[in-house]
């Protein structure tokens, strides 16, 4: 009995890394959608979110059913209840790579307010942030995850940086350029919720791991 049911944790685990997987290309393509003002690679992205949105589902649904027919217990209990959060995060970090997207098709075929600079700081820092938060749940490490957590603090800076600049070294000069500066505080914010929800995981990734509520208590994330 036991045996099956570590059969059916396993492949939970693969349905979450396969939607990660698919939610790490949905960012990389709306960012490379960004970088060629491509809007049709942009609505490539928003027609793909259909997948993910119903991996989902399906995730929820194996969840519910190992916790009604299971009854686990302890870590096993945790796993399960962190991979519906982390399902959650997952999805809504997709959705924050289609409101890129959409961004992307308002700017096509417009030429660029300023050179792309620290927003292209921003993504890289959110698509590591993304893969490093899904290896550190696949290898259960903690410490990796308390890391993560700690990058959050320059996605913070790096937004404030790009709305600073926007808004006060352009539109605040000339406000007919808000239709090119607008869309771009957007993706910034889209970008810097995408680490929130790489944070929010490595968080549950610390709960599965330490049964440890980090949220808000930061002392907590390096326990002597």
């Amino acid at each position: 009995m036991q045996r099956h049911f570590d059969l059916e944790l396993d492949e939970l685990k693969r349905q979450l890394l396969r939607m990660g997987r698919l939610v790490e290309r949905a960012i990389s393509a709306s960012l490379e959608a960004l970088e060629t003002l491509n809007a049709v690679a942009a609505r490539d992205v928003v027609a793909a979110d259909r997948a993910i949105d119903e991996l989902e589902n399906a995730l929820d649904e194996r969840c519910l059913d190992l916790l009604a027919l299971k009854q686990p217990m302890a870590v096993d209990l945790r796993f399960i209840a962190m991979s519906m959060k982390i399902s959650t995060d997952l999805e809504r970090m997709a959705d924050l790579a289609v409101d890129i997207a959409q961004r992307v098709i308002e700017l096509a075929g417009k030429p660029l307010l300023k050179p792309l600079v620290d927003i292209p700081k921003l993504a890289a820092l959110s698509k590591r942030m993304t893969s490093e938060a899904l290896l550190a749940f696949v290898e259960k490490d903690a410490d990796a995850a308390a890391g993560i957590i700690m990058m959050d603090r320059e996605a913070d800076r790096l937004r404030n940086l790009i709305q600073k600049e926007l808004m006060e070294d352009f539109m605040a000069k000339d406000t007919s350029v808000a239709p090119r500066a607008i869309p771009l505080l957007l993706i910034a914010r889209h970008l810097e919720r995408i680490c929130d929800h790489a944070t929010n995981i490595a968080e549950d990734v610390i709960y599965m791991v330490r049964a440890d509520i980090v949220k808000h208590h930061p002392e907590r994330l390096n326990p002597e």
